[in-house]
């Protein structure tokens, strides 16, 4: 399936001859395991973008994923859970912070525009959960979707493979928590609500920020944070403990806005809060600063530079306990600050789920049951 199918040349066009619309990563700079790179400058194409007025828009093509296994474990202290599901790779987001863009250069992609516009979906992804569940080793331990993707990115409002999966989890009333920007999660506020009422599902919404316009120009095809809110308070109503996350924290950019952004979730239903601060993995360093400078050049100086003390001076630091929250002066009081207003909210709850409900799913039609 093609969501706006073009012609296998286009991204070298768009990126050749001026601005693409629409889109948050304004470079598109060669997979890291390639020997020769080719950066392109956003400057530019801005430039070109003058010659072309509107700029170029790049379709989303979206192939088959034919993965053989769906669940992946999590071995990260970082990460509440057990277990991840990924329906699909690359987001159409575009969010030009996103950690998960370097995983497309496995692919032999760019986490550049590749990354939102080049999607792969797994569409036997309820199947094959169906048969993870089944197995007599699982022992009903919780799954979170996602874990590099977004499970209601625009593309699941048509292919439904998120869904798909979730009815699985309801029949097997399997422990699940969800986290996504994007409203369509309130489409399947029926199974996520079903699952609830066991303890056995919870949501967590991304709100990075309540101004529309930062939100537009760094996650291009999210939902807006007013539709973000609106998730919030139709999950909650729904029976669904939503937990507010704002991330990433952008250190000189977005920090200022918890309070705001805890008050607003505090309003609409969340009962928890978290946040991680932006890291900037591989050549994901290269499409954030591009688009930094390009969007925010009075600033961008500072910025770089409070996202550099809060790493020890690089633009990462993939160490285990500091790479969500940062280490030094500015992340201690960050930290601190969080606290403090998360507990003057009330957004105090755990996302603790209950897997003693687990019960294993039937066999899917034409497979074979089993003797014993």
């Amino acid at each position: 399936m093609s969501a706006e199918h073009e012609p296998e040349s286009l991204h070298a066009d768009a990126i050749e001859h001026g601005r693409v619309r629409g889109r948050g990563a304004g470079i598109n700079p060669s997979c890291r395991f390639e020997d020769v790179r080719l950066h392109v400058l956003g400057e530019h194409l801005d430039e070109l973008a003058r010659e072309r007025p509107g700029g170029v828009q790049v379709g989303t093509r979206v192939e088959p994923d034919y993965a053989r296994t769906i669940l992946n474990r999590v071995e990260s202290p970082d990460i509440p859970g057990d277990w991840t599901l990924n329906p699909y790779r690359g987001c159409e987001h575009g969010c030009v912070y996103c950690y998960a863009r370097p995983g497309h250069e496995y692919l032999g992609l760019s986490c550049g525009l590749d990354f939102e516009t080049r999607l792969f979906a797994k569409h036997g992804a309820a199947d094959l959960l169906r048969g993870a569940l089944r197995d007599a080793a699982w022992k009903g331990e919780s799954i979170a979707l996602s874990g590099v993707t977004d499970p209601y990115q625009p593309i699941e409002r048509d292919l439904g493979i998120t869904r798909a999966c979730l009815e699985v989890c309801v029949e097997a009333r399997q422990a699940v928590s969800v986290i996504t920007k994007n409203r369509l999660v309130t489409r399947d506020r029926d199974l996520l609500g079903e699952l609830a009422k066991f303890g056995a599902a919870h949501a967590a919404v991304s709100v990075t920020t309540l101004d529309r316009a930062l939100s537009a120009r760094m996650e291009p095809r999210a939902s807006t944070p007013e539709d973000r809110l609106r998730a919030i308070r139709e999950l909650s109503a729904a029976g669904v403990p939503v937990i507010v996350m704002t991330a990433p924290i952008i250190p000189g950019l977005n920090d200022h806005e918890v309070p705001s952004i805890l008050e607003a979730a505090r309003d609409a239903g969340a009962v928890g809060a978290g946040y991680v601060m932006l890291r900037l993995p591989y050549q994901l360093k290269d499409v954030f600063l591009e688009w930094l400078r390009r969007n925010y050049p009075g600033r961008a100086g500072k910025v770089e530079a409070l996202i550099r003390d809060v790493r020890g001076g690089e633009l990462n630091d993939s160490r285990f306990r500091a790479r969500m929250r940062g280490t030094g002066a500015f992340a201690d009081h960050l930290s601190a600050s969080f606290k403090v207003f998360a507990r003057r909210m009330g957004l105090t709850g755990r996302a603790m789920l209950e897997t003693g409900h687990f019960r294993r799913p039937s066999a899917a039609k034409g497979e074979q049951m089993e003797l014993f």
